[in-house]
């Protein structure tokens, strides 16, 4: 169990979940964790997230960023994809997310949710309860509406930033050594 050491995260166990992060994951030491969470290979999670996992599991894949004062949590099992940037202060509590998805600051994406692969929902969306969204759309405005599908360059911007986040996380890594 960390957070009572200066310098880790706090990461705690919830009746008999403990989260499972693996080796080569970043966790802030200002970020918070709890219940069954599994955090996969190269995947970051930056300070002030809160990831809940007390209700259902939350399943975070590989190379996917968590990036500041964003809150996970979901009363059915949460699956993130590989690949995936949710950014500033996003709130998360549906159900799925595909690989390759840009999910902007300050969204909210709600119960029962599933995007697909190659999505990108926009900064301060609402995802309604419920809404299936295909691959390759593109999401924005309160409440979601799909405006249109994600373009090569919307997808070559999400993995140019996925690259610079694991590139980052490293560098963080290794100063917090």
């Amino acid at each position: 169990m960390y957070g009572d050491v200066e310098g880790r995260p706090m990461i705690r166990s919830f009746g008999e979940n403990e989260p499972r992060i693996a080796a080569t994951a970043f966790i802030s030491e200002a970020a918070y964790a709890v219940g069954d969470v599994r955090i996969g290979e190269g995947s970051s999670v930056w300070p002030g997230a809160v990831i809940r996992a007390d209700f259902a599991p939350i399943e975070i894949g590989s190379n996917t960023q968590i990036e500041d004062n964003c809150v996970l949590h979901a009363g059915m099992p949460l699956v993130i994809g590989d690949n995936v940037h949710v950014g500033h202060g996003a709130v998360v509590h549906c159900s799925r997310i595909g690989n390759n998805v840009l999910i902007g600051m300050n969204a909210v994406v709600l119960d029962g949710v599933e995007i697909g692969d190659y999505c990108v929902i926009g900064a301060g969306c609402v995802v309604t309860q419920g809404m299936k969204i295909p691959d390759r759309s593109f999401v924005v405005g309160v409440p979601g509406k799909i405006k249109g599908e994600v373009s090569d360059s919307h997808i070559s911007y999400i993995v140019t930033g996925v690259d610079e986040y694991v590139k980052m996380m490293e560098k963080y890594k290794e100063a917090c050594l």
